[in-house]
């Protein structure tokens, strides 16, 4: 049987919106179901990758993308 893929894009700034924790979890879950996880990031996305960023009252998205890398998630910038 052939492994399911699913592919998330992210192209909003990583502490305005909600969007960056949604995808971190999405990835997160596809990832622990098993299937092949990618996530496209573009124009304010790309933020999301940068060390060292702080956002009140969300995880670390550089931290958390990283853990998920870790875990099998194929990220395209």
């Amino acid at each position: 049987m052939k492994k399911k893929k699913i592919t998330l894009i992210l192209n909003t700034s990583p502490y305005n919106y909600e969007d960056t924790y949604t995808a971190i979890r999405i990835a997160e879950a596809a990832l622990d179901k098993g299937l092949e996880t990618h996530l496209i990031a573009s124009t304010d996305g790309v933020y999301s990758f940068l060390k060292g960023q702080v956002g009140a009252g969300l995880p670390n998205a550089a931290s958390s993308f990283d853990s998920l890398i870790k875990k099998g998630l194929k990220v395209s910038l």
